[in-house]
């Protein structure tokens, strides 16, 4: 993957007008997570930008469900004409078969055709207003110091963020519950109201309310966020195994030809690299990182995917 530069930019904007519409229907961006959270902000963010330039129109399109899977099997399914595609954070593709293995449904380099990454993005550790804990260490006190189980939450049950939850449980001695959530929204609430003690999500869902609802006590970024300075990373409190940034990739169904996969790639590159885009992409503290070709995304899914396979296994994860 790579982070496109500011001639990059300039140089892509000045050939948008150059770029063939290869598709003649109205398109559709498909998500499997509800309003609000960051999967439909940046699907909006890119279909306001393809229309017009990949297809006539782009609209998103959620398939919500089975923690992101139903819209998986919907692009999996759907015509191999390019008008829908799906945009999935990397754990639909590179984690779910390892905890789910059953209920998974599609192999992403068979079922699929990846296009590109779209944005990347890390995670953060929050805890409401109200909690006891200041920082990691308080938090892992408090943690510990209960009595049983400690519930916490994440976006959807086998994301990343789940994950990320059980391996920091299995770190400090502390057997946490996962709370699955429709999607960032309802669970960012219910830790505010501090009906919930812990959540760990996309940094760009929770950092707006930082400082006035919860408390960002870590991310998983590989240095501290410029916009958040007091936030440390989870690696320099000790816990590198915490170190993880995802990504969104756009992916066709299997059978698309050739032409229009390409189509695709040439038209989010060229809208990623768009000023107001990277700006609109930074607010959410996202970077406009896309892959360098289909074949080369396809070749990071299945490096991923293998690698995420003796972690789910050494953490006696069993599916709940």
């Amino acid at each position: 993957m790579t982070k496109i530069g500011r001639r990059a930019i300039l140089g892509a904007s000045a050939a948008l007008p150059a770029l063939a519409q290869p598709v003649s229907r109205p398109g559709r961006i498909v998500i499997g997570f509800p309003p609000g959270g960051s999967s439909d902000i940046v699907a909006r963010l890119y279909a306001q930008r393809l229309s017009g330039l990949y297809a006539p129109s782009m609209i998103v399109d959620g398939r919500v469900g089975a923690a992101g899977r139903i819209a998986v099997e919907h692009i999996r399914d759907a015509e191999r004409d390019g008008t829908a595609y799906l945009q999935t954070p990397a754990s639909m593709l590179t984690l779910q078969p390892h905890i789910y293995p059953r209920e998974v449904r599609y192999d992403a380099l068979v079922d699929l055709i990846p296009v590109s990454t779209v944005c990347s993005f890390p995670f953060a550790l929050i805890v409401p207003m109200a909690h006891p804990a200041r920082d990691l260490a308080g938090f892992v006190a408090w943690a510990r110091a209960q009595q049983g189980e400690v519930p916490f939450a994440s976006p959807a049950a086998g994301a990343a963020p789940h994950f990320l939850g059980l391996i920091l449980g299995q770190k400090i001695g502390v057997r946490f519950t996962h709370v699955p959530y429709r999607g960032a929204v309802p669970a960012i609430q219910d830790v505010i109201g501090n009906r919930l003690q812990m959540f760990i999500g996309v940094l760009g869902d929770v950092s707006p309310h930082h400082g006035t609802g919860v408390r960002m006590l870590a991310v998983s970024a590989s240095a501290r966020v410029p916009r958040y300075p007091d936030v440390p990373t989870f690696a320099e409190l000790g816990h590198p195994e915490m170190s993880q940034e995802e990504w969104f990739g756009a992916a066709l169904p299997a059978g698309t030809p050739a032409p229009v996969v390409q189509a695709l790639f040439d038209a989010i590159r060229a809208v990623s690299v768009r000023p107001d885009m990277v700006e609109a992409l930074g607010r959410l503290e996202f970077g406009n990182t896309t892959s360098a070709s289909p074949a080369a995304f396809a070749a990071q899914i299945r490096a991923e995917r293998e690698a995420w396979g003796p972690v789910v296994r050494s953490s006696g994860f069993t599916p709940e």
